[in-house]
């Protein structure tokens, strides 16, 4: 006699997915965990409200094309979340409804069509990065005769000598360091891939001079808060916004831009490669998995260079006036 195999409910499948499938068998990071937590509290409170249910008498069919399309235009329309942010949460979705049709093959049609809901396209911004005096009067600015202010001078320097995400530089640990004839710094970046860093001579003399300020031991984080904890990316993005402003008033252009930890690392990237660094180095520098990412740079830089051509070209001749179509249908499709 055949064994019926029984269907596993919605929130079996959901705790499965990320106990077993994220955690155990793809062991993914802990951002990701988060990432693809919160993507669906946000999902599951929605499905609750619109379908009348609480989410643990949801069932998997309910997570139908149209369902998730609802999803995508509630967090873009009302809670105004950029492209980006809408196809990450879209990509958490997918993933686990991949996971389901593994497990439940009776609702495969449905997965298949939620599957289908395609990723939106977004405009690539260009990379904003800040001159290098920009970047040193932000770099001087946090007061030295301070503990706090100490260790957000190296917190800055090293920001911005290894170009590392505000993840990295929060989870580097004394024994991460190497201060020795060639000092460096060991990175534990995106997808647990390891890279090594080299430090500049200023960065390692600001390292050994904050060590003593903090316990001595290879496990504790480089930069504690007051009590010895680790800082939170808000404590990093709080800390460069009061070194910004006060960069201010030495730097007043500082004023109209938007500076933040990532604007620092942009900033790295192309300092290096206005320095004639290669962008495969660059991109090792970082962490990039693809060179691609890291030719954004590139673009940005070439983009000044096209600003100061154009600023340069002669005027063009008035009388040249500008086609204008003799058709209503080739005026609509000029306007396109």
């Amino acid at each position: 006699m055949n064994k019926v195999c029984r269907v596993p409910s919605f929130p079996t499948l959901l705790q499965d997915f990320f106990v077993e499938r994220l955690m155990e068998q793809r062991g993914v990071s802990p951002e990701t965990i988060s990432s693809y937590r919160d993507s669906f509290r946000l999902f599951l409170q929605f499905a609750s409200e619109r379908l009348g249910r609480c989410p643990s008498d949801l069932a998997l069919t309910d997570m139908d094309a149209p369902l998730v399309l609802a999803f995508l235009r509630h967090l873009e329309i009302e809670r105004h979340n950029s492209t980006r942010t809408r196809n990450v949460r879209l990509a958490a979705l997918r993933s686990f409804m991949k996971y389901a049709a593994h497990r439940d093959i009776t609702s495969l049609a449905v997965i298949q069509r939620t599957l289908s809901v395609p990723m939106k396209r977004c405009d690539r911004p260009m990379v904003s990065f800040l001159s290098r005096d920009e970047i040193q009067q932000i770099l001087s600015a946090p007061d030295p005769d301070t503990w706090s202010g100490q260790r957000d001078r190296v917190l800055l320097a090293t920001m911005y000598n290894t170009g590392a995400r505000v993840s990295e530089i929060l989870a580097l640990r004394i024994g991460d360091l190497v201060l020795g004839a060639s000092p460096c710094v060991h990175i534990l970046g995106k997808g647990r891939k390891e890279r090594t860093v080299p430090l500049w001579r200023s960065t390692a003399r600001l390292i050994k001079g904050w060590l003593p300020r903090i316990q001595d031991a290879p496990s504790q984080r480089v930069f504690p808060n007051r009590s010895g904890y680790a800082m939170t990316r808000s404590n990093v993005a709080d800390r460069l916004r009061l070194a910004v402003s006060k960069a201010t008033e030495r730097c007043p252009q500082l004023a109209k831009l938007r500076v933040s930890p990532h604007v620092v690392r942009h900033s790295t990237a192309t300092h290096l490669l206005q320095s004639g660094v290669d962008l495969s180095v660059i991109a090792l520098w970082l962490g990039h998995e693809s060179p691609s990412t890291t030719h954004g740079y590139l673009e940005a830089d070439l983009a000044m260079k096209e600003r100061a051509l154009n600023s340069i070209q002669p005027t063009t001749n008035p009388k040249n006036r500008r086609y204008q179509p003799p058709d209503d249908i080739l005026r609509f499709l000029e306007s396109l």
